[in-house]
């Protein structure tokens, strides 16, 4: 039971449908497409394409998605991978030759957005509205201007310098070269005009002609080697999404190049060690966890890549006896001292929204431009901002990872969803980059481990193995801090909070829905 001395947020309970994503203004237009006579897949992208207006450091129409669809409320989940490739040209040995990096404002980290084409095949495969339906809440927003969020707000603000190289983002992105602040009302009139475009000719209009033409124009000026072919090209795909099982449910995420194996990997390990009985906020679950991930990352940053460039040997990255062995190196009363560190300790951001409808079609799904604003390079006849995946590749010969012409980086977007006895039950997910996979883990074992509520799993404080010390909000007690140092664990404050998250909790058996929105984002449970 929820302590009533210390509430914090309630779940939210409805019986017809309901969304949760990071910001109310996205929330109600899903909400308004279910009442509509939408479903699960209309309302989750109408929520999308508004979170590209009024979120649009964390996500784009030039980025990525990926999705978690289940039809009827089925434990037979359906996966899309909407990632985009590099350039076909692109190569490690041009960019050391041309003393090129993948850095996050470099035009080379910028990969072919594949969120517009997996938005379009969503929903002409399971949707029921056009396109341009659901684009009509983003088109007003765009149009008549929104008022800026608080969190929003604060993290614009940090993210000026990072647009400051290119003339375009300033224009279309600041006042004058200054992010708006909370209250103030702010328009973006060119994506407007795209996302009506794209609404009434569908994804081609996107990625032929002249939209196409206004971001490879953009792209060659910095010296890119995108061209339009690859933009007419782009294709997303079906998965078949992977599995593990954690207290009697199936975890469902998307396989590589993502990194939810990683999140199963933790899930494995933790299922060994055994944290019910502990206390959740306490020294020795934190060690466990922050251990369990130091090892799933370690593996995820030498074996998770594009498998289509390469075998990932999936199947050994999930198997028993594979956790049993990790399990077994962790010493419940010392730091693991040989591990190598993150490859990416960064916690990027990004939105992760679900819905679920009266049907019980369940959508868990999750788009990003990466980095804050991404590679900050906008094209300007079009309002694209690009995401900046391509930094997510290594520049390693011989590494399952490393850059090449035509294929997907590493990616850290993740939905999720849980499954048990057959049925869906909960699709979730936790945003915030690279931490996305440990949120993952932290909140299935709260609620499985700990028993706690959606909104609970998703309130507790958070902890992440960062480069050089566990970055811990300050959530965590001081008793809980002393205990991870003494089991050799370096502390730090964590700058930002860890992400965000949002889950729907289905209740079959009593026909009704429960739903949490993570207070560390400006979001929302909505019901109807």
């Amino acid at each position: 039971m929820r302590d009533l001395h210390f509430p914090g947020r309630s779940t939210v309970h409805s019986i017809n449908g309901m969304c949760a994503t990071s910001q109310p203004l996205a929330a109600e237009a899903a909400i308004s497409i279910l009442r509509a006579g939408g479903n699960a897949v209309d309302a989750a992208i109408a929520a999308s394409a508004v979170l590209c207006v009024v979120e649009p450091y964390n996500t784009g129409i030039g980025g990525d998605c990926f999705a978690l669809l289940s039809k009827g409320g089925s434990g037979d989940i359906i996966g899309l991978n909407g990632s985009g490739r590099a350039p076909k040209a692109l190569a490690l040995d041009k960019l050391k030759a041309a003393g090129g990096s993948l850095s996050l404002n470099s035009v080379h980290s910028v990969t072919v957005p594949g969120a517009v084409d997996a938005w379009a095949r969503l929903i002409s495969d399971h949707g029921t509205m056009e396109l341009g339906r659901v684009f009509e809440p983003a088109i007003r927003l765009a149009e008549e201007g929104f008022a800026v969020a608080p969190r929003i707000a604060l993290e614009w603000r940090f993210l000026e310098g990072h647009l400051a190289h290119d003339a375009d983002a300033v224009a279309q992105y600041t006042r004058d070269g200054k992010a708006p602040k909370a209250g103030d009302k702010f328009h973006l009139p060119v994506l407007a005009k795209t996302l009506r475009l794209i609404g009434e000719k569908g994804r081609n209009a996107f990625y032929e002609g002249a939209l196409a033409q206004d971001m490879v124009t953009k792209l060659n000026s910095l010296g890119g080697f995108h061209t339009l072919e690859e933009f007419g090209e782009t294709a997303c795909g079906y998965v078949t999404p992977i599995r593990t099982s954690y207290r009697g449910r199936e975890i469902c995420e998307i396989p590589p190049n993502g990194q939810g194996i990683t999140a199963l990997v933790m899930l494995n390990i933790l299922s060994r060690v055994g944290l019910d009985g502990l206390d959740p906020h306490g020294a020795v679950r934190f060690h466990y966890e922050m251990e369990a991930a130091r090892l799933a990352y370690d593996l995820r940053d030498r074996y998770v890549a594009d498998p289509s460039f390469g075998d990932v040997p999936v199947d050994w990255l999930l198997s028993e006896k594979l956790a049993d062995e990790l399990a077994a190196r962790i010493d419940p009363d010392r730091r693991i001292d040989d591990l190598s560190t993150l490859r990416d300790p960064l916690n990027r951001d990004t939105v992760y929204l679900t819905v679920v409808d009266k049907d019980r079609n369940a959508v868990s799904f999750i788009n990003s431009l990466f980095f804050g604003f991404g590679s900050g390079i906008l094209a300007p006849g079009s309002g694209v901002m690009f995401q900046n995946r391509g930094s997510g590749f290594v520049m390693e010969e011989g590494h399952p990872n490393c850059v090449a012409g035509g294929k997907r980086p590493l990616h850290t977007i993740i939905p999720a969803m849980m499954v048990e006895n057959g049925r869906a039950t909960m699709p979730f997910g936790v945003m915030g980059g690279a931490y996305q996979a440990v949120g993952h883990a932290h909140v299935i074992s709260n609620m499985l481990d700990y028993g706690m509520d959606v909104q609970q799993a998703l309130d507790s404080p958070r902890a992440f193995p960062g480069a050089e010390a566990l970055d811990v909000e300050r959530g965590l007690s001081t008793e809980a801090r002393e205990g991870l140092v003494a089991r050799g664990h370096a502390i730090k404050d964590a700058v930002m909070p860890h992400g965000g998250g949002q889950a729907i909790f289905i209740d079959h058996q009593r026909g009704t829905l429960i739903g949490g929105s993570d207070p560390r984002k400006d979001g929302a449970a909505v019901g109807y």
